[in-house]
């Protein structure tokens, strides 16, 4: 098609084209849940029509081949329908040092065994009930769902993300964002 962006996302009437099919079924009482397979920079288009609507809204990142993108979207509805509860994370690059309250390094952990955790996380609802259960019985506090399925001792699948799905929290983060989505 010779467009500049994806042409899913030519605008339609004045609204991108995908979100034709994403408002049908957002507004389906049968439909719970969409997965949407995209490169982060599209996702608000989905987020923002997502308000009409009561669907539970996924994300799973593109692959190389549209095979590759359907594999990726099943993957994120699998994962938690298998084990109950899934998160996406990528492999630490970085050494990871442990340190007391005076900054001073106590161990090395082995990145081998760790992983940089991302969203979506995914899990059974009746597993996420359970956890905050828990939560707030014994007043626990969580910084993601997926710690909530961990006070439950019930494992947690992760599914390998991209090292471009960033959390933006600090201005530095936004600064890479914005080089991250300029590049592609």
């Amino acid at each position: 098609m010779g467009a500049s962006m994806p042409k899913q996302y030519l605008p339609l009437l004045g609204q991108p084209i995908a979100l034709y099919s994403f408002r049908i079924f957002s507004l389906m009482s049968e439909v719970k849940e969409i997965v949407v397979v995209c490169d982060p920079s599209y996702r608000d288009i989905f987020e923002e029509a997502q308000n009409s609507g009561t669907v539970y809204l996924k994300f799973a990142s593109p692959g190389k081949e549209r095979q590759d993108s359907v594999f990726n979207g099943l993957q994120v509805l699998n994962d938690a329908w298998v084990h109950g509860a899934a998160v996406l994370g990528v492999p630490v690059k970085a050494t990871i040092k442990e340190a007391s309250n005076d900054n001073f390094v106590t161990r090395t952990l082995n990145r081998q065994t760790l992983w940089e955790m991302h969203t979506p996380q995914v899990i059974k609802p009746s597993l996420l009930r359970k956890g905050f259960e828990v939560v707030y019985r014994e007043g626990l506090e969580v910084t993601d769902y997926v710690l909530i399925v961990e006070h439950l001792k019930h494992p947690v699948y992760i599914t390998e993300g991209s090292y471009t799905n960033i959390k933006v929290t600090t201005p530095d983060d936004l600064l890479l964002a914005e080089r991250i989505l300029n590049q592609k």
